[in-house]
């Protein structure tokens, strides 16, 4: 994701990108390459491989340090955007209490019934559909970023979010807990030793690096809004940089291609992505 406030603030306090499936793709995968964020998808990874963490932010980056050396969460533009627009819940009448009971439910067709019955009203879809507009986007997001958002953009997350509902328990579901309440994991993260975090944008640093140094590689949403010519560039990296059977992992929130086999963002529970790609980086 990118944010106007540029690149020496906290943009993220969080990452909203479902790391189970990086550990299902990377499992057996050694070394991995990871995008460093708010340092979320390292530290999960970092239990079974090792990992370099980069980003182009050095605010971010050393956020993403601390977290991994056991620091608490902090605030980030984007969790202030989200906070701001969730003071706005009760007037469209998602009350407090329904959206614990909501949260809370695991069954997949209560979910879908209270969701119809109580949240999915005509006042949400206008408020909401509102807030996702170009020109509300456009006082928080880069115009590159804009750029690769479908049409109706608003409607385009809330089928999302209905088809999260419809796959994944609530109950067990902490990104659908951070974006609607904006609570966050309790438990304390344990320092990690695994992970290496290099401050460089990732073509950059993977050209450098020897040929065959990772195993997997994780982009977040690194392309969306990016140049032509940087998406070039960073494919032709990522293939001096890979072994022989590599995986990558890219995110857009882009609406996918009809014929794009290899997206899997029905199984990410964070509920934003259109496209979750999954594959070999010989494909890539």
């Amino acid at each position: 994701m990118h944010s106007r406030s540029g690149p020496h603030r906290l943009l993220f306090g969080r990452m909203y990108e479902d790391v189970e499936i990086e550990r299902a793709a990377f499992h057996g995968k050694r070394r991995v390459f990871c995008i460093a964020s708010a340092g979320d998808t390292a530290i999960k990874l970092a239990e079974t491989h090792e990992v370099v963490a980069c980003d182009i932010n050095p605010t971010q980056l050393a956020y993403a340090q601390q977290r991994a050396e056991g620091a608490p969460r902090e605030t980030g533009d984007a969790e202030r955007a989200m906070n701001f627009a969730r003071t706005f819940m009760p007037l469209i009448g998602w009350r407090s209490e329904y959206l614990h009971t909501f949260l809370n439910l695991s069954n997949l067709a209560e979910q879908i019934s209270f969701w119809c019955d109580h949240l999915d009203t005509l006042r949400f879809h206008a408020a909401f559909d509102a807030l996702m507009s170009p020109a509300i986007l456009h006082l928080i997001y880069q115009s590159q970023l804009l750029t690769v958002l479908p049409p109706k953009f608003g409607s385009i997350l809330r089928k999302r979010m209905e088809c999260t509902f419809a796959n994944h328990p609530n109950s067990t579901n902490t990104y659908a807990k951070a974006l609607f309440l904006g609570e966050t994991e309790i438990a304390a993260v344990s320092k990690s030793a695994n992970i290496r975090f290099v401050q460089s944008d990732a073509a950059s640093y993977l050209e450098s690096c020897s040929p065959g140094s990772f195993d997997a590689f994780t982009l977040s949403n690194i392309l969306d809004g990016a140049e032509p010519s940087y998406r070039t560039r960073l494919t032709q990296a990522i293939g001096h940089a890979a072994t022989k059977d590599a995986v990558v992992v890219l995110r857009s929130f882009a609406e996918p291609p009809s014929d794009l086999t290899t997206n899997h963002a029905h199984r990410d529970r964070s509920i934003l992505w259109g496209v979750v790609d999954v594959r070999k980086t010989l494909e890539f």
